[in-house]
């Protein structure tokens, strides 16, 4: 029964495919429509140069500032619905995204993403730090498939580039503000000032807030977590150096309060944990998103973070001629402490209150010089430096672990460093008129090392007289060459064919512990605690993906379809997970062995009449393990990988209606998603998700040649939640409940 819709969606994506074949053939002796009412072309820099995204062979969504506005898309943890095969899920610990089945466990400092997110094309390497809110944006470009070559590691499921409005040299500025449930309320504006004809700014600044979504029946007065606190701010400056060159400086500031107590147990959801054999359970909303654990063993407190990122960045663009010289230079902190409230299950039976202290200091700077030639030769080439680094000094610190032999406080103060260097280059010759062969390569040398321990405290600070302190000490190197082969073809002026093999990397790293004799702070590791190698490293996670692929326009622009098929061949895939070292519980991370991504995607957008406009996508996945033991004795091959349901179809319509001197635009949008399982493999848990259906609606109206509208929008028409997220411990992450709000829009 459960491969009949796998079937279904197969059948329906090759009828589709099939039929765009024979719309391409029929419209090659079809006259060329007017483009009046055509599907408007979007610019991207997917591949580091400005080009028409139906010209652009390799599969990535696009979502501009003024659909962000609309969906009311405040983060990226809102966005994942509207992208093919893609889910970014916002947890306590940050912002966990998975492409196409592909997604990473780790957000603690030693652990790096699988799918990378930019700032401006400046990465953000932790997961709390790409938790911050959208502000003055021009559009969202996500690339799915590794992108190794131009962007390099920690890409081997795709990226997500959010890239803000430019200074311009025109006098500007919007004022924005909302009101809706959850005593939502925000304020957000931008001005834009044109100095002179050498320099432009541009500042932007946002203030967000609403209530908890999550209910307290814990029987106190604690204000419970999912509400929102936040304020941000950009500044930037364009400067004209010259006639040629340009520079573009932004500093963006991010300010979060409120309580990150963001989990319910997972009980909340399902029945049958205690057998580890989980199955949904039928419940209501409101009991879903209520947290009604009394821990047995301490009293809770209240929940607070305090979290502030910002940043630098510096991006030239200097025309030589024949070349165009590139630097792309970025500095950027993290700073957050909070104290939250763990649901932390220490047998299937048992459940336990923790609280976690925590505060972190990140530090990261980037740099990137490239060269890439102009000109509309037979041949144009790209090619680059690239060097990062990172300083993470963090303490964690638990209490209430005293029921299974730990002492009052229970902590872990580490500093890790992160340093990595890559020379890159992609090589397109034009073979002939409509056809292009891209070449391009990727050297890329990581090292990691981290010093720090796991303490056992009687009191909040360590106490060398009646305390215990186990060493956390490891270094890595590794270095990998990312690789990628492609060929696209121009079948008719409008419709593109291109093909992929390429390779994706990302860096190996270590678990808490150490190598027996090692001494670092002093501290040594003597035989009796050490870790073996073997258990204290993990490997680089490597891919090969296949990937081919359509994006044709039809009929005068009206009709346009984007379809890709793809196959992922993964080594070493890296998993995380809770385990118990030396008496005390840790998180680890091992390698999977092997696992194997395959599906097909179809996109694309139909304009209706001269007022309507149709989105539709429809995709098929079949991500699983093809090698992989969570314990010495089971075997997990076949089994499905996180968030990979077998398909999904969305579908949205918008309309203009002329009325009351002005317009109306109104939309609606619907994701209809296949089960899918949610997986703890140190605890061999599996929680399957069922199929369900997600709508939002929008309404906005503009009166002609005013200076402000009126938008009315509804999100999660259904009212139904589900777990985003569920760690080792059983705390589940609710997605957002529905919610109504009104904006106003004043442009001057």
């Amino acid at each position: 029964m459960k491969a009949t819709p796998v079937r279904l969606a197969r059948t329906l994506l090759a009828a589709a495919v099939s039929g765009v074949v024979c719309s391409i053939a029929a419209a090659q002796t079809a006259p060329v429509q007017d483009s009046a009412g055509a599907v408007p072309e979007v610019i991207v820099t997917a591949q580091r140069t400005e080009t028409l995204a139906s010209r652009t062979p390799l599969a990535v969504s696009v979502l501009s500032g003024e659909q962000l506005r609309d969906l009311g898309a405040d983060s990226a943890g809102s966005l994942g619905p509207r992208l093919p095969n893609v889910y970014m899920d916002q947890a306590f610990s940050g912002l966990r995204l998975t492409i196409r089945g592909i997604s990473n466990s780790d957000t603690t400092d030693k652990g790096d993403p699988s799918a990378a997110f930019m700032l401006d094309g400046v990465y953000i390497a932790r997961p709390a730090g790409q938790s911050g809110n959208f502000l003055d944006i021009d559009r969202i470009e996500v690339l799915r498939g590794p992108q190794g070559t131009l962007y390099g590691r920690n890409t081997t499921a795709g990226l997500v580039n959010v890239i803000s409005n430019a200074p311009t040299d025109r006098f500007e500025g919007a004022l924005g503000f909302e009101t809706g449930t959850y005593h939502r309320r925000k304020v957000d504006g931008v001005i834009n000032l044109p100095v002179n004809a050498l320099l432009s700014l541009r500042a932007a600044v946002s203030k967000l807030q609403h209530d908890p979504y999550l209910n307290n029946g814990q029987g106190t007065l604690l204000r419970p977590g999912m509400d929102q606190d936040d304020v941000d701010a950009r500044l930037s400056a364009k400067l004209q150096l010259g006639q040629d060159a340009t520079l573009v400086l932004r500093y963006d500031h991010g300010k979060a309060e409120g309580n990150n107590d963001r989990f319910v147990p997972d009980t909340n959801f399902f029945t049958g944990v205690t057998s580890g054999t989980p199955v949904y359970r039928d419940s209501t909303t409101d009991a879903r998103l209520t947290n009604s654990f009394r821990p047995p063993n301490m009293t809770p407190v209240q929940g607070w973070q305090d979290r502030v990122a910002q940043g630098w960045s510096a991006d030239l663009r200097w025309n030589l001629g024949p070349a165009t010289l590139y630097y792309l230079g970025g500095h950027r902190t993290l700073d957050q402490e909070l104290r939250q409230n763990y649901y932390y299950r220490v047998t299937p039976r048992i459940a336990l209150g923790v609280i976690n202290d925590y505060d972190g200091h990140n530090t990261q700077d980037s740099h990137e010089l490239r060269l890439a030639t102009n000109g509309a030769g037979p041949l144009s080439a790209q090619g680059g430096l690239y060097y990062f680094s990172e300083t993470s000094d963090t303490s964690y610190a638990f209490q209430g672990l005293q029921p299974v032999g730990l002492p009052p406080y229970y902590a872990f103060p580490l500093v890790t460093e992160a340093r990595s260097r890559a020379v890159f280059g992609q090589l397109t010759w034009r073979v002939a008129d409509a056809l292009r062969l891209t070449v391009g390569a990727r050297r890329t040398d990581d090292d990691k090392d981290r010093v720090g321990s796991t303490d056992f405290r009687q009191g909040p600070v360590f106490n060398a007289a009646t305390d215990r302190r186990l060493l956390n000490a490891a270094e890595l190197d590794t270095a990998r060459t990312t690789w990628r082969l492609g060929l696209d073809y121009d079948l008719l002026p409008t419709t593109l064919l291109y093909g992929s093999l390429s390779t994706g990397y990302k860096a190996g790293g270590f678990n808490d512990g150490c190598i027996a004799g090692t001494t670092a702070l002093g501290i040594a590791c003597p035989a009796a605690v050490a870790v073996p190698e073997s258990a204290l490293y993990y490997q680089p996670e490597e891919l090969r993906a296949y990937e081919a692929g359509v994006k044709s326009r039809l009929w005068g622009g009206r009709v346009t379809v984007n379809a890709a098929a793809f196959v992922y061949d993964y080594t070493n895939l890296q998993l995380s997970g809770t385990a118990i070292v030396s008496g005390a519980p840790r998180i680890l991370t091992g390698n999977a062995g092997v696992a194997r991504s395959r599906g097909l995607e179809l996109d694309g957008d139909i304009r209706v009449g001269s007022n309507g406009r149709l989105s539709y996508s429809a995709t098929a996945l079949d991500a699983h393990y093809v090698s992989y033991n969570p314990t010495p004795t089971v075997s997990w091959a076949g089994r499905k990988l996180d968030r990979a349901p077998s398909h999904v179809v969305t579908l949205g319509y918008e309309h203009r209606f002329g009325m009351f001197g002005g317009q109306l635009h109104a939309g609606v949008f619907s994701r209809r998603s296949a089960d899918y399982v949610i997986t703890i493999p140190s605890q061999l848990l599996e929680y399957r998700i069922p199929a369900h259906t997600t709508t939002d609606a929008t309404l906005r109206y503009a009166p002609v040649g005013s200076a402000w509208s009126l938008l009315a929008r509804v999100r999660n028409l259904e009212n139904a939640v589900r777990p985003s997220l569920i760690d080792s411990f059983g705390m589940a992450t609710p997605t957002a409940p529905r919610t109504a709000d009104l904006r106003l829009d004043l442009r001057f």
